[in-house]
C-alpha cells in the first residue's frame, strides 16, 4: 500500500475559501453501497432514518493565531520585533506550545506582548516550536485570546486570504462547546439549527463526544509505505452516558454515523476490543484499508487532501476503488474541497 495509491488530481479552483450560506445548501455526494447520487445537505433527511444516531464532536476552536512583538532594551535602546504565535496544545499550568515565528527572535525567558492586554513568556524551545507561559488563566485568557486571537485556518485557506472576524463564526460547529481545538470539525460546520431540529422531528438521534482537534491533523505523510506513518496525538472523552447512547442504536438495529473523521476516529479509539465503552486518553489510532470498524455503519465528511491520511480512511470504510469512483465524480462535477467545501454520506 504506496502513498501514491491515494494521489489524484484536484484542480486548484475547487479548493473552498469560504463556506456555503446557508451551512445547511453546501452540496452533499452520497455515495449508497457503491451507488452515487448529487444532492444538497438538508437531503440527509431522506438518507437519514429513525432510529440513526449521528455523533458529533463538540470540541470548540479556540482562535489561536496571535500577532504580536517582542520588547527588548539594550545598549542601542529598545528595540521590537514582530512575532506571529499559532497555539498548537496546552501544557501544565497554562502554558502552551506554539508555533512562533521567526523563534530565533525570541529568546527563552523573553516576554511577547499581543493586543487585549495578553502577555506571555517563552519558557522553551522543543523541536523548532516554543513553549509560552501567559500572564491570564481560565475565563481572563478565554476572553483575552478571543479578543486578540484569529482563527487558526487551514493552510490552504490561510495562503489565499486572511483569516477575518468572519470566520470566528463560520469556522465553529453551532454545538461546539468545549475549548480546545486549533482546527475544526469540519464536517460538522454543514448544520444549521434547522436542519437539526428537522432530524430531531424525524426520529434521529444526536451523540456528543470531544476530541481537540491538533496542527498535526494537517501534517502530510513523508514516507512511502503508508503503514510506516506515525499518527499525531489528539486528546479525546467519550463519555459513559454517550458509550451508553451508542451501545443502545447499535442493540436496536440503528445506524452509528459519526459527523467527520475526528468523531469517527474517536469512537472507534473507544471500541478496540469490539464495543464501545467510556474513553478518555490521547488517541493517534491510524485507519487506512484493512482497518476493522467496530462502530462506525457509515460516515459524513468533507473531501480531503490528496495522500491525506483521510483519503486513507475513507478508502478503509468504503473501499478504495468506490473511494476513487467518488472523487473522480466530485472533480469532474466541480464539488467544493477540503475544510469550507462540500460534503459527502459515504454508507459502505
Amino acid at each position: 500500500m504506496q502513498l501514491s495509491d491515494f494521489d489524484f488530481d484536484l484542480p486548484e479552483a475547487l479548493i473552498a475559501t469560504r463556506p456555503a450560506e446557508p451551512r445547511s445548501s453546501a452540496r452533499l455526494l452520497v455515495s449508497d453501497a457503491g451507488r452515487i447520487t448529487d444532492g444538497v445537505v438538508t437531503d440527509l433527511m431522506e438518507w437519514l432514518r429513525p432510529g440513526d444516531r449521528l455523533v458529533l464532536n463538540d470540541t470548540k476552536v479556540i482562535p489561536a493565531r496571535l500577532m504580536g512583538y517582542r520588547v527588548r532594551t539594550g545598549p542601542e535602546g529598545e528595540t521590537q520585533a514582530k512575532m506571529e504565535v499559532t497555539l498548537l496544545e496546552p501544557r501544565a499550568g497554562g502554558a502552551w506550545a506554539a508555533l512562533v515565528k521567526p523563534l530565533k527572535k525570541v529568546r527563552e525567558g523573553e516576554e511577547i506582548v499581543f493586543a487585549a492586554g495578553l502577555k506571555g513568556t517563552l519558557t522553551a524551545k522543543e523541536d523548532g516550536q516554543g513553549v509560552i507561559a501567559f500572564d491570564l488563566e481560565g475565563e481572563d485568557f478565554d476572553a483575552a485570546l478571543q479578543a486578540a486571537g484569529n482563527m487558526p485556518l487551514p493552510p490552504y485557506i490561510a495562503a489565499k486570504r486572511a483569516a477575518d472576524e468572519k470566520d470566528k463564526t463560520d469556522y465553529q460547529t453551532v454545538w461546539a462547546k468545549h475549548s480546545g481545538a486549533v482546527a475544526a470539525p469540519t464536517a460538522s460546520l454543514h448544520f444549521d439549527d434547522e436542519l437539526l431540529a428537522a432530524l430531531t422531528a424525524k426520529g434521529v438521534d444526536f451523540t456528543h463526544v470531544t476530541l481537540h482537534v491538533g496542527a498535526g491533523t494537517f501534517l502530510p505523510v513523508k514516507v512511502d509505505n503508508v503503514k510506516e506513518h506515525k499518527m499525531h496525538a489528539e486528546w479525546g472523552r467519550v463519555t459513559p452516558e454517550a458509550a451508553a447512547e451508542i451501545a443502545a442504536t447499535k442493540a436496536a438495529g440503528g445506524r452509528v454515523i459519526p459527523v467527520g473523521t475526528t468523531a469517527l476516529r474517536l469512537i472507534e479509539s473507544a471500541a478496540r476490543d469490539g464495543e464501545i465503552k467510556p474513553w478518555e486518553a490521547a488517541t493517534d489510532i491510524f485507519i487506512y484499508p484493512g482497518f476493522t470498524f467496530h462502530v462506525a455503519d457509515a460516515l459524513m465528511t468533507n473531501f480531503h487532501l490528496p495522500k491525506s491520511t483521510l483519503m486513507m480512511l475513507v478508502s478503509a470504510l468504503v473501499g478504495h476503488g468506490q473511494i476513487r469512483e467518488i472523487y473522480a465524480h466530485a472533480v469532474s462535477n466541480e464539488y467544493r474541497f477540503f475544510s469550507y467545501g462540500d460534503a459527502s454520506l459515504l454508507i459502505p
